[in-house]
């Protein structure tokens, strides 16, 4: 069941797997709102530009029916007419295209945001078998993308009837008025017509917008293999970050231990713990911690002081401190100078061989020694 449980695609998509989806050009799409924003693009471009349209369309009409005698015994006359003719149209629908080009490649980047890649655009021999192209026809996929159109074509198809069943009297009134005033009564119906289309259009783009967001998420969800295994991609395997910071702490580790042999003294639990000091004249002329360990390795840190002749103190309260509260490079706390002032001070009278004592008391204050704190 856990096996079951891990194929099955329950976990959403991982920032990373969306981004290696949109660099393959997988995004999120609405063909409705694609084909709703030309709609309107193509309609207001029209509306806008009707005065030019017709005015131009009279002028080609009537440059393309003019000719004069000279012209009718001319092989080339029809070519050159034409060509004109179709250079005008260029140019007059133009701005009209250039506007409906503008207006999907807005809607596209509304939902999915700007994005450019290439890889749609590779060769896929996958998709040119004709097998699996019967297959996508026929599918349930297919089934359902028809049932889709058709419901569309259904709305919008109801939208304009109603609104041509709403104006019907005034539609029949049309063949009655005079030329002059029918165009433009024609103009409006035609327009309010468009416009009930227009909405029934943009309310199927609005149920399709967000059913595309989700079904584009829903398909790229993940199993939880999948997510174990981008966090081992990305992150490093846990196996292979510990094996490194265990590297990592030996390394120290032995870099700490190199430097016990340039301490000045070693002060011990005198068991559990060894700190080993060495103080810096240069600077702010303070001590620093060089090296400290418990156990095994404050037994370590005893056997090369013992062989680089280093010494050893006993100091338990200032060692238990010391090893608690500052960290190897850190410098000796305020709180802990007078105590080290002890050590270093016991140090000198030993090497010049005044055969000194150990203080009775070490100057330590309690809440720095981990022993006086209370246990649960």
């Amino acid at each position: 069941m856990a096996e079951d449980s891990d194929l099955e695609r329950t976990e959403p998509a991982s920032g990373r797997k969306i981004q290696k989806a949109r660099d393959e050009g997988n995004v999120p799409r609405s063909r409705e709102l694609s084909t709703f924003a030309v709609l309107i693009a193509t309609g207001s471009a029209l509306a806008l530009m009707s005065s030019f349209l017709i005015e131009t369309l009279r002028r080609m009409v009537h440059d393309s029916l003019s000719f004069g005698r000279a012209d009718i015994a001319s092989p080339t006359m029809m070519g050159n007419t034409l060509s004109l003719a179709a250079y005008d149209a260029m140019l007059t629908l133009l701005p009209i295209g250039a506007v409906v080009v503008l207006a999907a490649l807005i809607a596209n980047v509304i939902i999915s945001g700007w994005n450019f890649s290439l890889k749609p655009l590779q060769a896929d021999l996958g998709k040119m078998n004709p097998l699996k192209g019967l297959g996508r026809m026929f599918g349930w996929k297919s089934l359902v993308e028809l049932g889709k159109a058709a419901l569309k074509g259904g709305v919008i198809a109801g939208a304009s009837v109603w609104m041509i069943w709403l104006q019907w009297d005034e539609i029949l009134t049309l063949s009655a008025e005079p030329l002059e005033s029918a165009m433009p009564h024609f103009g409006w119906i035609t327009m309010y017509t468009f416009l009930a289309a227009a909405a029934a259009f943009a309310l199927i783009a609005a149920i399709d917008v967000p059913y595309q967001i989700w079904n584009y998420h829903h398909g790229l969800r993940m199993t939880k293999e999948e997510v174990r295994q981008e966090h081992k991609e990305t992150e490093g395997d846990p196996q292979v970050k510990a094996r490194i910071r265990a590297l990592q702490r030996e390394q120290a580790r032995r870099r700490m231990m190199q430097a016990v042999p340039r301490a000045d003294v070693v002060v011990t639990n005198p068991m559990h713990f060894a700190v080993a000091l060495k103080y810096e004249e240069k600077g702010a002329a303070v001590p620093v911690v060089i090296a400290k360990g418990s156990q095994l390795v404050a037994e370590r840190i005893k056997e090369i002081a013992r062989e680089h002749h280093v010494p050893i103190v006993e100091a338990p309260p200032l060692a238990r401190a010391l090893h608690r509260h500052v960290e190897v490079g850190e410098v000796i706390p305020g709180t802990l100078f007078s105590a080290v002032a002890q050590v270093l001070a016991y140090v000198y009278q030993l090497n010049n061989q005044m055969n000194p004592a150990l203080p009775e008391a070490w100057q330590v204050p309690a809440e720095l020694d981990p022993a006086n704190r209370p246990t649960a």
